[in-house]
């Protein structure tokens, strides 16, 4: 027996001891996406026999207008989203990290919207930004201002998704901010000092450029997560047959691109156009976050 093959003997312990992991991840994410791979080169119903068509599926996608349609508002809702959100959970993280009193109450109150479900939460935007009876217009219509259509106008529609996401993740990014900012050593906040910066000059001369990591990290991730937006819409108007049911609102102005996989595999049951979808989703996404962390660590460098 080689030494090789006795150390492999010798360690059998540890790896039966991790191998549910990999079993899990062979059956449900590993073999599920070679399988929609395949899928994407063939025409499916999901009950009769499979035709492979080659590249069909792929040729027709880049001449569906839906689909760069779901591109377009994917790709406003996540910017609509994702640059408030950062910036606000910085501001905020800031404000946390200068605050010595019911620190514990404000880090839970921030991490609440993150793990409330979004359905919940998507029920209730859509109740407060209700044309006729919401909150929002009533308030706006109560100080003078004229009532907004926001689930039928196409850019209130995206402003309210982004909304949604901007209340769901803020906290979330807002606590990742502040544990990179109890981290900075207060060596260089009393430099800061003796050169004779104020709170402002220190925080843009200080503590942003000791988060750029951290910034980076929340960047990526941002990006991954809002490109992917699926439940907001769906929520929201997928209910709605009264308008264009499963399809992101009057007009199409919420279809995303996972929704647009969602409804084009599992509710036109074209299983194999929806895998060419989704893997296209895969190659955006993964292009702009590649993008996102390359202009990033750019200007950190």
């Amino acid at each position: 027996m080689t030494a090789r093959a006795r150390a492999l003997r010798s360690a059998w312990p540890q790896y039966l001891a991790i191998s549910p992991f990999y079993l899990l991840f062979t059956v449900f994410l590993l073999g599920p996406t070679l399988f929609s791979l395949y899928l994407a080169f063939h025409r499916w119903d999901g009950i009769g026999e499979m035709q492979y068509v080659g590249l069909d599926q792929f040729r027709f996608l880049i001449e569906d207008q839906t689909f760069w349609l779901s591109v377009r508002n994917t790709l406003i809702i996540w910017v609509l989203s994702t640059v408030p959100m950062l910036l606000l959970a910085l501001v905020l993280a800031a404000l946390l990290n200068s605050t010595k009193r019911l620190v514990g109450f404000y880090r839970v109150a921030l991490f609440i919207p993150n793990i409330t479900s979004v359905v919940a939460v998507a029920i209730v935007f859509g109740a407060l930004f209700a044309t006729n009876s919401g909150l929002v217009n009533i308030t706006l219509q109560g100080i003078g201002l004229p009532g907004v259509p926001w689930l039928t106008d196409p850019w209130a529609i995206k402003i309210v998704i982004a909304m949604l996401m901007t209340w769901q993740w803020t906290g979330y990014n807002a606590l990742i901010y502040l544990a990179g900012m109890q981290s900075i050593p207060s060596e260089l906040y009393e430099a800061a000092k003796i050169d004779g910066a104020g709170p402002v000059r220190a925080f843009f001369s200080v503590t942003v450029p000791m988060l750029r990591p951290i910034i980076l990290f929340t960047v990526v991730v941002s990006t991954i997560t809002g490109m992917q937006s699926f439940t907001e819409p769906q929520v929201l108007f997928g209910n709605n047959s009264a308008v264009n049911a499963n399809s992101g609102g009057p007009g199409q102005a919420g279809l995303t691109m996972v929704l647009y996989f969602y409804r084009t595999a599992f509710g036109q049951n074209d299983y194999g156009y929806g895998a060419a979808i989704a893997w296209a989703v895969f190659l955006i996404v993964m292009v702009f976050t590649i993008l996102n962390w390359r202009l990033v660590q750019r200007r950190a460098d």
